[in-house]
Parts: structure tokens; C-alpha cells; sequence
């Protein structure tokens, strides 16, 4: 066994794999970027190697930076997480070179399935059924057409190399393939430096239905059984669960054997996942799978393998690593239960899923154990940055059946407080609460398909939150002063009731959000507690704090408790499933909004410049994309919100951008 690791990665992997190692009696080594110097990774991690600047390709891309690192710290092994480098056979090799040991495959079968022409090719060979399409080297735009209609719209682009949904477009028609094979290709070329593609038939209803195998260097191989990763929004997993919903026993039998068949046909050591594609227009039947593609590493999802299982997959890594067999046969390998992971991003569901940065001002989650595990990386007071993947933590739950595991995972996300930045967590509630979703009626238009039930309006401001908003302030207010007068209670310092001479002990607060400006009335009772005039509503309140950001109110005799974070003039609320932020106004400060300059074109988010379409003195139609920003490993067309003239162009191709930074000056009109 190895003394110790260095682990090539970040965020919630590298802290998840310290934990294995840790377990296991090996020291740990991190890496970081100058980003990252005071990540959570680091300091759980017994030793820490800076490699570089922020961005990726100046940081944890650098393999020779990772080696050196390596050999500096005297680590024997290197875990390379998921991500980076992890699928980079050249990195393999100069690790293996180095008299080092990767944890992972060989070179050999990393190159044999990275590239997903050639994979599909091997898995034919070895009689594994594979989804119709043209995987050949011509990549000329006629010949690609010409395949496309051949194979017959809807057809879905995707990248030769790399994963995580880059580079990969869905085309339902010949008028719109050109624009989106560019788009594929420079989207893969960026994140791969690969811009070939391969052409598949898309199934108009499929399920994602991936295998968990593993495999030692002494001829044995296994399957950890499967996963349903329907639930996806940009060809991204949001929802993974284990078992697959419904399975048959005949196709878990049939799926398995077909993934173990893969693995053999590469001799893989270690862990890694074949990606199939189900089309189950009528239902999961044995003859309606077929392999995409193999990912030859551990996967973002293996935590709910482990949680059916009951196995480490993690230590499985390590000890096949080190030389040992299989820890387990497949005879010994059975399921308990049902387990469903939610990712858990710092993103916009209402704005196409547009990543979000910021500090975590608060983040916190309900104790882990009885069936729910938190996977994560950063803590309360860190920050999301533009240069890396937005995934603040996995959320897990584990039951004795699938409706278990919903009713767990439902309190989980319902309990979760994260504040300071825009997220996904309420929306990943509405899906695991959606009927559809716990009937199991599930393939990877779900999102699309019910858009208008995941995806609500933006909530308007009611009554009782506008009272949960100005119970929080009040006591706020009531906790500050406290320390400074507790020593004299009869000091008048300390009556906090409002007294007015020939009127009753009032007061107003006032609420911004979208423009709008709502107040709320305060009045004190003698007895104690509050009348609050919200919304046209008039109740009685009282309140008290568990701890700073969280509220237990009493509205009208009914009992509560709701989230909340005060800074900087601003409140945000958490309750009933929904957050609100709010702008406590300052009736002193005449203005304090800042009105954007009419017609300038601001950036989303951060990010790099990577195409510029628009001409200064050119004339645009409404929605015409003017730019694309990269930011977060994506692509974000930045388009005209309205017919007009470009006026001036602020950025260049290559230029790093802050977010709301004017890009554009638009005469509209």
C-alpha cells in the first residue's frame, strides 16, 4: 500500500478522496492554483504544492508542475480525481515513466477510449450494441451533412474527444446543421483541442443508463450495477440514481455483461463507467440499448454506487493501484436499497441554467448520517469563481426503496441555506417532488418537458414573507444592542418598543426587489411582540433566534422557522421552498439604484471572449448573436436584446471580462 498520495484536483474530489486516504493511513498531498490557496482541499490535505496561476491551463493542466510536485513531496502515487487530467493518457504515461503510480488505467485504455469514433469501433468488435451513426475521420462540413441525413434527423453532434456535454449539439433539421457543427467544434477544440465530432442518431425518447465497472491488473473484472442520469439540462447530469428505476432484471443482467465485456476487451484496471443510451419509446427492454461511450475514470456520480453497494469505490482505486485483486467477485455484489444524488450548482435555472459566481455567505446543510451524505468542496465564506466548475456539493440520499430515498432527499434540499449567490437548489426540489419524477416516468427531455412546472415564474414577494423579512431585521437589531446594555435592563437604551408621544409605538420598514418597493408597518405591543401591516395583511408576530440566520417566527399563533442573511444592506429570506433577496432602502439615501446606460450590452457573468460576430455601424436584428463569451468550461452567445445599430465594441477576442462589464453600445431603434 501507498504511504502516501498526491491528488491532481480540486474541490469536493480531492476532499473526498483525502477522507478514503486518510481512512487507509496515507499521508495526502494537494495541489492548488493561486485561486485556491485557501481551498477546503488544502487544508485538510497534510501537505499543499502551489502549481500555478487561476486559470486551468496555467494551473491544474500543467502535468509536469503536478509530477514535480509529486517528486518533491516523495508521493508514490497520484489520484487524478475527474476532470483535468484524469483522462490524459500522456499524463498517465509520464507519471508511469517517472517511477510513479497513476491511480487509474493504463495509457493504453485511455487512449483506446478517448476518442469516441474509435471506441464505438472496439465495442462493435467486441459484440457490444452501439447507437447508429458515422464515426469516420472525413470531417468535411458535405460529408458530414451528408451523414447526418443519411442516418436521418434529429441527430446529435458530438465532440471525438472529452465528456460533460462540451461540444455537443443536437441538430433537428438540415437548414440548422451548419451553425451547430461550428458550435460543436469550437466548443470541443477549446475544451479538448480536438474539434472532430462523430454523428449520432438521436433517440427521440432515451434514458442515460450507465454501468459501474472495475477491473484489476490479474484478468478480473466486475460491474457495480447501474445508474439512471436521465435528468439532464445541457447534455449535463443533474440527477443520478441507482438502481435505475424499473429495470428489469433480464436487461440489469444483459447491461451488466455487456459493460464488463467492454472493459475486458481494453484489459481495464480501475475504475470506469460505459455509457449506454435506452430507448425506451416502449419501455427498458434488453434489445434497445446501445454503448455511447466509456468514461475511464471515477465518476461524479459513484456515490450512489457506494451507497448500494456499501462498497469505497475510492479504496477500490487505490488497492487495485497498488497491485491487489478485485476486493470483491460479482458473485459476492448485491444491491441494498435505492440512493439518488442532486448536484447541487451555482446557476440560474430561470436564465437557461447561466452559471453564477460569488461568495457563499451562508451554506449550510443538514447533519449528515441516517441515509444522507453532503459531497463537498468549499464552506461558508468561500467564493464560486469564473475558472472553475460551479458544483457547490452533491447531495445524497439513501433509503430501503426509491420513495424513501425521494422523501429523504426532498427534507435534504428542503433543509439546505445557501445564500450569497444564485442556485439550482429549489429547482432540484421541484424535480425530485415532481409526480413524474416519482412515478418514474424519466428519459433526458425531462427538464424540457416540464419546464413550466421546474422552472416558475420569479416569486413575488407575499405577505408572510415580507413579515418573515422584517421579523429577521428586528431581530437583528435586537441582538446587536443586547451585548452593549444586558448589564442594565432598566436602562431606557434597552425598551425597544417604539415609544412615540400621543401615538402608538410604530415604525416602516422598506423592501426593493425588481424595482418595486414594498413597506411593511411595525407596531409594537406592550405585552411584547409586533402587529406587522404587510401586503395588505395584518397579523400578530413575535420572534426569536436559534442562531444568527435562523428565524423561528410566530405568525397568527403558527410556528416557524425560515433562513435569513443581513449585509450590506440587503436580505435574503429562505422559506416554503423559495429564496427572496431584498434591498433594505435608506429613506436618507434619495437614489440608490444605479440605472444601466441605455443600450449597453452588459456580460452575464465573467469570462473570456472567445468570437466577436458584431461591426461597429452594423445593423442587428433582435436575438442576432453578437458575441460568445466563454465562462465556467461553456459557451454563452451574447445576443441583441432588441433591433438596433452597433454603436462601439469594448472587447476583443482573447480579452478576460468581468461580469457586468459593457461589452457593447447598442443604439436601439
Amino acid at each position: 500500500m501507498f504511504e502516501k498520495i498526491l491528488i491532481a484536483n480540486r474541490g469536493e474530489i480531492a476532499c473526498r478522496v483525502i477522507r478514503t486516504a486518510r481512512r487507509l493511513g496515507i499521508r495526502t498531498v494537494a495541489v492548488h492554483s493561486d485561486a485556491d490557496a485557501n481551498a477546503m482541499h488544502v487544508q485538510m490535505a497534510d501537505e499543499a504544492c502551489r502549481i500555478g496561476e487561476a486559470e486551468v491551463t496555467k494551473s491544474y493542466l500543467l502535468a509536469d508542475r503536478i509530477l514535480e510536485a509529486a517528486k518533491r513531496t516523495g508521493a508514490r502515487a497520484i489520484h487524478p480525481g475527474y476532470g483535468f487530467l484524469s483522462e490524459n493518457a500522456a499524463f498517465a504515461e509520464a507519471i508511469e515513466k517517472a517511477g510513479l503510480t497513476f491511480i487509474g488505467p493504463s495509457a493504453d485504455s485511455i487512449r483506446r477510449m478517448g476518442l469516441k469514433d474509435a471506441a464505438k469501433a472496439i465495442m462493435e468488435k467486441a459484440g457490444v450494441p452501439v447507437v447508429p451513426g458515422y464515426h469516420g475521420e472525413d470531417q468535411d462540413l458535405s460529408v458530414l451533412a451528408a451523414e447526418a441525413g443519411r442516418i436521418g434527423f434529429p441527430v446529435l453532434i458530438k465532440a471525438v474527444a472529452g465528456g460533460g456535454g462540451k461540444g455537443m449539439r443536437r441538430v433537428d433539421g438540415e437548414k440548422d446543421f451548419q451553425k451547430a457543427l461550428e458550435g460543436a467544434q469550437r466548443e470541443a477544440k477549446n475544451a479538448f483541442g480536438d474539434e472532430r465530432v462523430l454523428i449520432e442518431k438521436f433517440l427521440v425518447k432515451p434514458r442515460h443508463i450507465e454501468v459501474q465497472v472495475f477491473g484489476d491488473s490479474h484478468g478480473n473484472a466486475v460491474h457495480l450495477f447501474e445508474r439512471d442520469c436521465s435528468i439532464q439540462r445541457r447534455h449535463q447530469k443533474v440527477i443520478e440514481e441507482a438502481p435505475a428505476p424499473d429495470m428489469p432484471e433480464a436487461m440489469r443482467k444483459a447491461m451488466g455483461e455487456a459493460a464488463v465485456a467492454a472493459a475486458k476487451a481494453i484489459d481495464y484496471r480501475g475504475a470506469g463507467t460505459i455509457e449506454f443510451i435506452a430507448d425506451v419509446s416502449e419501455g427498458l427492454r434488453p434489445d434497445r440499448f446501445f454503448f455511447m461511450e466509456m468514461n475511464t475514470r471515477l465518476q461524479v456520480e459513484h456515490p450512489v454506487t457506494e451507497l448500494i453497494s456499501g462498497q469505497d469505490l475510492v479504496e477500490w482505486q487505490i488497492r487495485v493501484a497498488a497491485g491487489e485483486k478485485l476486493p470483491l467477485a460479482q458473485a459476492d455484489l448485491a444491491i441494498d436499497g435505492h440512493a439518488i444524488e442532486a448536484r447541487l450548482y451555482a446557476e440560474n435555472p430561470s436564465k437557461m441554467f447561466l452559471p453564477a459566481t460569488g461568495r457563499l455567505d451562508m451554506l449550510r446543510f443538514p447533519p449528515e448520517g441516517e441515509g444522507v451524505r453532503i459531497d463537498t468542496g468549499v464552506r461558508e465564506g468561500d467564493s464560486v469563481t469564473p475558472f472553475y466548475d460551479p458544483m457547490i456539493a452533491k447531495v445524497i440520499a439513501h433509503g430501503r426503496d426509491r420513495g424513501e430515498a425521494i422523501r429523504k432527499l426532498s427534507g435534504v434540499l428542503d433543509s439546505t441555506r445557501v445564500v450569497g449567490l444564485t442556485t439550482n437548489v429549489f429547482f432540484l426540489k421541484r424535480v425530485i417532488d415532481h409526480a413524474a419524477f416519482e412515478a418514474a416516468d424519466l428519459d433526458t427531455g425531462f427538464i424540457e418537458r416540464f419546464q413550466q412546472d421546474l422552472v416558475p415564474a420569479k416569486p413575488e414577494p407575499g405577505p408572510r414573507t415580507l413579515a418573515l423579512a422584517a421579523l429577521a431585521v428586528l431581530a437583528e437589531r435586537e441582538a446587536a444592542r443586547r451585548p452593549a446594555h444586558d448589564s442594565d435592563p432598566f436602562s431606557p437604551w434597552n425598551d425597544a418598543h417604539g415609544w412615540r408621544l400621543n401615538d402608538d409605538g410604530h415604525e416602516e420598514l422598506r423592501f426593493r426587489v425588481g424595482g418595486d418597493e414594498h413597506p411593511v408597518i411595525v407596531r409594537y405591543l406592550r405585552g411584547g411582540g409586533f402587529r406587522l401591516e404587510a401586503g395588505g395583511e395584518t397579523r400578530t408576530a413575535s420572534h426569536a433566534l436559534n442562531r444568527p440566520g435562523d428565524l423561528v417566527a410566530t405568525l397568527d399563533g403558527d410556528r416557524m422557522h425560515a433562513a435569513y442573511h443581513l449585509e450590506r444592506g440587503r436580505i435574503s429570506v429562505i422559506h416554503d421552498g423559495a429564496l427572496l433577496a431584498f434591498e433594505i432602502v435608506d429613506p436618507l439615501d434619495a437614489d440608490l439604484t444605479d440605472e444601466a446606460a441605455a443600450g449597453a450590452i452588459a456580460a452575464p457573468l465573467p469570462g473570456k471572449i472567445i468570437k466577436v460576430m458584431a461591426e461597429a455601424g452594423r445593423k442587428v436584428k433582435k436575438g442576432e448573436a453578437l458575441m460568445i463569451l466563454e465562462a465556467m468550461k461553456m459557451e454563452h452567445t451574447i445576443a441583441a436584446p432588441a433591433a438596433g445599430t452597433v454603436q462601439e465594441i469594448n472587447f476583443g477576442e482573447g480579452d478576460q471580462v468581468d461580469e457586468g462589464a459593457v461589452l457593447i453600445a447598442l443604439e436601439t431603434g
